[in-house]
Parts: C-alpha cells; structure tokens; sequence
C-alpha cells in the first residue's frame, strides 16, 4: 500500500525582503525561471523513487511564487504525478498578479491561493516592509473570491511593534468582509539575523508583552469562530470544507517530496531531507542532502507536528514509528492542569491550551520513554 504524500516546490524569489523573514529567499532581479523549473523537473526525478503513486497536495511557497510567469508554474506542475483533484496552492502577494495573471494561474491548474496581506494597516504594512499598498490587497483579495479557484486563504499578522488592540479589531472586521474560506495566523516573532532582531537589540524595537499578545490571540479566535471559521491548528482556521489539505497532512505526520533551494522533505523512509539553501549551489547540486533521524529525534519531530492540530498526538503511531511513549505520570500532570485530553487513543490540546501550545510541546518531549515491549 502506498503512503500518502505532497509535494512542496520553494520559489526562492521576492521584489524585496521583510525585515521580519527568515526564509530562504534571494531579490528577484536575480530570477530565471525557466531554469529553476528545469532543475525542480530534475531534482524531482531523482526524489520520485522514494515515494510511490500520486500526490494529493502540490504547494507553491517562497519566496514569492506568484511573481513567476504563469506558463513556469504550469511546466512545473505538469511534471508532477498528482491525483486527480489534488490540492494546488500558490502563495500570492499583492502587487505581484494582477487579474488576468490570476485567470492564466487557473489555467495552469492552480486550485488554491494562499495570500500575504499580513494587516489593512498603512502603517504597520510600511514597518513591515510590505511591498504592496492597502489598495492591491484588497484587489487580490476580491480576485481570489471571483476568479474561480476552489479555494483561498489570507494570512493576518498580529503583535505587530505598537499595534493596539483597537487597530487589530479594525484588521479583524476588514479581513471578514472580504470573507476568506481560511485564514492563517502569525503572531510577530523576532527571528535570528533578521533586521527587526538588530532593530530590537538597538532599542528601536519592542515586542509584544505577552498579556497584550495573549488578549489580541483570544479575540482572533473568537471573532473568527463567530464567523464560521473553525480552529482546527493553533494558528489556522477554515470554514467546513476548506482545510488546507498540504499543511494539514503535515501537521498530521505526513509525507512529502521538498524541492527548491533550502526545501525540506520528509520521506516514508523516515529520511528528512533538505535542498542546498545557496542559489547557485542549488543549481549544481545532483542531490539533497539527507538524514535519518534517531528513534528519539523521529519521536520529537511527531510531537512537533501533531500536537498543535486538533486530532492530537496519536499515541499508537507514535510507538509504531518511533519505539517510544509517553509517561503517564507526566500526561496526569497536564490533564489535571486542564492542558491536554485523551480522546480515542490521541492526546488533545484542550481549547484554553491552544494559547500555550508551545509549553505543552516542550512537556511531552521531556514525558518520552522508551519502550520496546508497550
């Protein structure tokens, strides 16, 4: 039987970095599309032999994908074994697309967009070096509700440096009118080597203290319930029907084939792979670079991907994939503190323990124990 799969293709290029992002990114006047999609075509032939049958998911992430030309993603997406009906995405900044790239998108096969606006905020769009204006957020976002994709997402920042919980609630009632089938969440986090770490350590910059942070992610979810849109991952809610089929996959400990520079992969081996970060090393690269993960590090990285989706910690694959289990003492220890719950053989955030997910995390990493015999 074959095990299920996706596939994440990383489009390495953007007009301009966020002082924010930590990605593997490079500007765009350094792009050649066409061949970056020859070198997907290649590495992915090399990949293909440890996975087995079609992909139900093909994500498109960055970088900025909705910068290439539409007839580059259709190459790349016609050299991919995909079910019928598999998931498409292509994450979409404003200002990159207009509406008849949008159409030619479609044409390409894409089902689904994943849209950057981030916040309706002049402002704050500014700090965080968005290069878009307010009003090409609110065109893409009227195209992706009517120009015929199955379904689309926008993600909402939030803890932005000096957001009042007044102008996140102006942020909230504007994003609903448009009303998105998914919304995916980002609380502002200060990572390495980024320009907002430097603008921090100099003073020019504070973060969120973590009440105000706490409060603007309870009225996130709440307003978003209120509107139908179900929390089914810490930071991502949809209406019924419109899950994110790729990112749920691996939230659940799935399988997929990483390709571009700097992707990861997860292959039903058990491998994690990664692509060489740097460009032109990428492009001369024959391989990926692979690891096989210890029991005990397969076990932590399960934990890392399941815990924060509402189905939980399946204890039972946890064993079967890792050796390992839980100590029951510990997972007393947080159902008592009304953190977690067992349903079906799967340890559960309960729903106050979303905003500390993270620590529930880091506790049943340190609950392992390994047993051969249970």
């Amino acid at each position: 039987m074959f095990e299920p799969f996706g596939i994440y293709v990383h489009t390495p290029w953007c007009r301009t970095r966020c002082p924010y992002c930590a990605f593997n990114v490079f500007l765009s006047d350094s792009a050649n599309y066409g061949r970056w999609a020859d070198h997907i075509k290649d590495t992915w032939s090399q990949e293909s032999s440890h996975f087995q049958g079609r992909a139900h998911s093909l994500y498109f992430g960055g970088g900025t994908p909705s910068l290439a030309p539409p007839s580059v993603i259709e190459r790349v997406v016609s050299t991919m074994p995909l079910e019928d009906g598999a998931e498409i995405t292509l994450e979409t900044n404003p200002g990159t697309i207009d509406a008849d790239g949008l159409r030619m998108m479609v044409d390409a096969g894409i089902s689904r967009l994943s849209l950057g606006v981030q916040t309706f905020n002049e402002v704050h769009a500014k700090r965080l070096g968005r290069g878009h204006t307010i009003k090409q957020a609110r065109t893409l976002l009227q195209n992706a509700a009517s120009l015929g994709f199955r379904s689309w997402s926008m993600d909402l920042m939030f803890a932005l440096p000096g957001q009042t919980e007044d102008e996140l609630r102006d942020d909230l009632e504007q994003l609903l009118d448009f009303g998105p089938p998914h919304v995916s969440l980002y609380g502002l986090s200060i990572e390495p080597d980024t320009p907002f770490e430097k603008a921090k350590q100099q003073g020019q910059l504070i973060e969120t203290d973590e009440d105000t942070w706490a409060r603007m992610y309870d009225r996130i979810v709440c307003t978003l319930s209120a509107a139908g849109l179900e929390r089914y991952e810490v930071s991502n809610f949809a209406q019924p029907g419109h899950r994110a089929i790729h990112n749920e996959a691996v939230w659940r400990g799935g399988y997929y084939a990483g390709l571009g520079p700097g992707a990861h992969g997860f292959r039903p081996s058990g491998e994690r792979t990664t692509g060489t970060a740097e460009l032109e090393a990428w492009f001369a690269a024959s391989a990926h670079e692979v690891h096989r993960p210890s029991p005990s590090e397969s076990a932590i990285d399960f934990i890392l991907s399941t815990v924060r989706h509402v189905d939980g910690l399946n204890l039972r694959q946890l064993k079967q994939r890792t050796g390992f289990g839980l100590n029951e003492e510990a997972l007393s220890r947080l159902r008592d503190n009304g953190q977690i719950h067992r349903h079906n053989g799967s340890i559960r955030l309960q729903q106050d323990a979303f905003l500390v997910a993270d620590g529930v995390v880091r506790a049943l990493i340190h609950a392992l124990n390994h047993s051969s015999s249970s």
